[in-house]
């Protein structure tokens, strides 16, 4: 009986390790599982193979293999607007006793009378107006702690999810596989560095000294018997169209090889990116999939892509479709609310 049992048992193991085994083999044959088969996914994939090739004409040293990504529409979802001017909005609602001029005075009134869209009419300088009074006067730690606070009881006002989980699989996906490949990877994006360095980490596998974004002016200061990093009223760097090059010139030293955006506001990453010498890579991705998620591009208010998709084809880009290109959006299915199968 004894031998029975123990015979049963080596069996079982040796199911299991065959299934691991079968699995492992899936996983390796397939790096991008949630990108259906066609030209984009194998310009991917041939791309990252002739680069790590040692011996390749097209091989490309580790340390030179810097991947950047835009975060808005690239990482995570951007509609029905920016998330992180969905925080300034809450801000300012919490800081509006404090300050009873702002029921008179834009961009403030407008946003306390429940009219963002006119808010902004004022365009960036409204904007910039928005962050300082929102941002500025706290230190880095009590900014990132307020960012957290924030993401852990804000909900998507129409598939009620957390914005961490408004991110795209596919590129979740994309970012393991080139980590795999000895890539390092970063976030240049427009949105605040400070805001997205509070969850890049732990949503993306990026950590903060690998985020590149538009950043207010900060100053060293004792408070009380604690030294501290204070933001202030000032714009330092807007990271965003001819600023993404510069920021990712003063922040990594580093030219990319391999840039993927979404919007014309990242065209010029692109372009930069893929003018350098040796292989490059442009990666663009286009809304097109208004079930699964949403459908814009060149009238769209927030991640207009036009210019960028006009000179995709010239520029040598690959165009992602993300009607036909995705298997899945999100982790968690779409949003009609269809679970990911």
């Amino acid at each position: 009986m004894k031998s029975w049992r123990l015979l049963r048992t080596v069996l079982a193991l040796g199911f299991a390790l065959a299934g691991l085994t079968s699995f492992g083999a899936a996983q390796a044959a397939d790096p991008l599982p949630s990108w259906n088969d066609g030209e984009t996914k194998q310009a991917i994939i041939s791309f990252v193979e002739k680069t790590t090739k040692e011996g390749a004409s097209d091989f490309v040293p580790p340390e030179q293999r810097i991947a950047t990504f835009d975060n808005d529409g690239n990482l995570w979802a951007e509609k029905p607007i920016y998330f992180q001017l969905l925080y300034v909005i809450d801000k300012v609602k919490e800081l509006a006793p404090q300050h009873p001029e702002w029921k008179q005075q834009e961009p403030f009134a407008s946003i306390l009378n429940g009219d963002p869209k006119k808010a902004l009419e004022g365009g960036k300088p409204a904007l910039m107006q928005l962050v300082a009074a929102t941002h500025s006067g706290m230190t880095g730690e009590e900014f990132q702690q307020s960012v957290k606070k924030w993401l852990a009881t804000a909900r998507h006002p129409e598939t009620s999810k957390p914005y961490t989980e408004m991110i795209y699989q596919p590129m979740l996906e994309l970012l393991s596989y080139l980590r795999a490949n000895g890539y390092k990877t970063f976030i240049v994006s427009g949105g605040g560095i400070d805001f997205l360095r509070a969850f890049a980490e732990t949503t993306y596998g990026i950590p903060p000294e690998q985020v590149v974004g538009s950043s207010l002016k900060a100053k060293y200061e004792m408070r009380g018997d604690k030294p501290a990093i204070v933001k202030l009223p000032e714009v330092d760097l807007i990271d965003d169209k001819a600023g993404k090059p510069v920021g990712i010139y003063q922040n990594i030293g580093r030219r990319p090889i391999f840039a993927s955006g979404n919007s014309d506001g990242d065209f010029e990453m692109l372009q930069w990116t893929t003018a350098g010498r040796g292989p490059r890579f442009g990666l663009l991705l286009h809304h097109t999939d208004a079930e699964r998620e949403w459908s814009y591009d060149r009238k769209s208010h927030v991640g207009q892509l036009n210019k960028a998709l006009d000179v995709a084809s010239k520029e040598g880009w690959t165009v992602v479709d993300m009607k036909n290109d995705w298997k899945v959006i999100f982790p968690w299915g779409d949003r009609q609310g269809t679970p990911r199968q």
